[in-house]
């Protein structure tokens, strides 16, 4: 049976890998953090294409692109508290 994933806009926590953690040698991510769920396409019958977002409240390096949540939308997510 497949399992459906969460539709696009859903945060979800997932063990997020940062690029510095992978060009350090890291191939897990250290702990589950929030994501969103941009993009979950079925390609074939084996093949999905997933594509996350996470979501920080550390200040973004200047050569990142960042999209910033909006304040009610991070009360929607159960992330208020996050800063």
């Amino acid at each position: 049976m497949a399992i459906e994933p969460p539709p696009a806009g859903s945060v979800i926590d997932y063990p997020y890998l940062w690029t510095r953690e992978r060009d350090a040698g890291e191939t897990e991510g250290r702990k589950p953090r929030p994501v969103c769920l941009v993009i979950s396409t079925v390609i074939s019958s084996s093949e999905h294409v997933i594509v996350l977002l996470a979501i920080t409240s550390q200040a973004p390096r200047a050569s990142t692109m960042t999209v910033e949540v909006p304040p009610l939308e991070l009360r929607r997510a159960g992330l208020a508290d996050h800063r």
